[in-house]
């Protein structure tokens, strides 16, 4: 069943079947999951919510339908919500790539849609727990207990993508500030064309930036030069 551009049969079948000594391997898998889908549409808080929602719902789902004796639900959760904030901190890499290329091209932090989206960018750890905490609410009893103390520990630590944000969301205000006090040349016309496609231009960047590390994964490793002896 795909829905919000996820599989959900298929997270559901590796929560399923996993085992103890599987928690990387559904790490991985949530990753993946969640960035494929956030690769295929807007980079909206709602979007991004929607996606959430559906991971975490078959990540219930599967750890529910596990057999494996005496099975850690509460790590095989914790697993899932820690694949998905890495995604996210994908996500605000690729949001912290366009925003400097705006930057470049001339926005300032009167323009709306670079307000805008600094001002989404401090929400993504907001929308990660409410999301997750949303589905987790429909999960069973038998999974109240797990998601809460998994969201417990979460919301008192922080996530790396929350983090990542609020860094990248002061970085890039004094960026912005920096340029004001030294009068740079301002393109307004292509900075407000940019602004405006903002957030595909930001699901492009992530498509970009995944492309990449997995073309950087396969590629194989340089030969050794012989040293040559003096």
């Amino acid at each position: 069943m795909l829905k919000s551009g996820i599989d959900q049969d298929a997270l559901i079948e590796q929560f399923a079947t996993a085992s103890a000594k599987q928690t990387a391997q559904l790490k991985t898998a949530v990753t993946e999951a969640t960035l494929k889908a956030l690769q295929g549409r807007e980079m909206s808080l709602k979007n991004i919510r929607s996606v959430i929602k559906s991971v975490t719902e078959a990540a219930s789902t599967g750890a529910a339908q596990n057999l494996t004796p005496k099975l850690d639900v509460e790590k095989m959760l914790d697993t899932a919500v820690a694949g998905m904030d890495d995604a996210l901190l994908k996500a605000v890499e690729a949001n912290k790539m366009a925003l400097s290329r705006l930057a470049d091209q001339g926005a300032d932090l009167k323009d709306k849609h670079f307000k805008k989206a600094l001002a989404d960018l401090e929400k993504f750890e907001d929308t990660l727990f409410s999301a997750v905490k949303k589905a987790a609410g429909s999960a069973g009893d038998g999974l109240t207990g797990p998601w809460t103390q998994v969201m417990e520990k979460f919301q008192q630590g922080g996530s790396a993508s929350g983090a990542q944000a609020t860094a990248t969301v002061e970085q890039l205000t004094g960026q912005m500030q920096q340029a004001l006090r030294e009068g740079r040349a301002t393109g307004l016309k292509a900075a407000q064309t940019l602004a405006e496609s903002y957030t595909a231009m930001v699901s492009g960047v992530l498509i970009g930036m995944t492309e990449a590390l997995s073309q950087g994964a396969a590629a194989p490793a340089p030969a050794a030069k012989p040293t040559r002896k003096r």
